[in-house]
């Protein structure tokens, strides 16, 4: 496919590809970035589609971007702070007792993570409390990043189970 033939494509496109992407984010800044990541992947990739398959080709990869961005840490956390900053803006704010009450709350979710046995504490201290990266608390261990993973997944269901039991989190959590 020549640059130009690429051009008509998207000005063909582009709406639907943006109709996909609004529809999925309901926001429109992220929709558009999103066209655009659409577009870049389909050119980068553009020997792989056969032209008779473009438009369900283009909405397939549209529709896996918005996906993969909803699906995103990074996503779900400047969602919660936007959140957080439009109850701030309308004088919304959590009541103190609140405050109080997640503050213990993560005391007796830091003492239950204190509480692990290896090797699942070490690995549980460093993720959870410390907040350090899967990668980073790897090669501090000296442990392959896949068992660093499998560890993690563990200490949850330990953690979790255990914080059930106490009464600290309901079992639909």
């Amino acid at each position: 496919m020549r640059e130009s033939e690429f051009e008509q494509l998207v000005e063909q496109y582009q709406r639907l590809v943006y109709t996909i992407c609004f529809q999925m984010t309901r926001d429109r800044d992220t929709a558009e970035d999103l066209v655009q990541e659409t577009f870049l992947s389909a050119y980068l990739h553009r020997d792989r589609c056969n032209p008779e398959n473009i438009r369900p080709w283009l909405c397939r990869i549209a529709t896996n971007k918005a996906k993969d961005l909803l699906k995103s840490a990074y996503h779900r956390k400047v969602a919660l702070a936007d959140e957080d900053q439009e109850l701030a803006l309308m004088g919304e704010t959590s009541p103190p007792e609140d405050l109080v009450i997640d503050s213990a709350m993560k005391d007796q979710i830091a003492q239950q993570i204190r509480a692990l046995h290896e090797p699942y504490l070490q690995v549980s201290v460093l993720y959870f409390l410390e907040q350090m990266p899967v990668e980073e608390i790897a090669a501090r261990l000296g442990r392959p990043v896949k068992t660093v993973h499998t560890q993690l997944y563990r200490a949850k269901r330990i953690l979790q189970q255990q914080l059930i039991k106490g009464g600290i989190i309901h079992d639909s959590v």
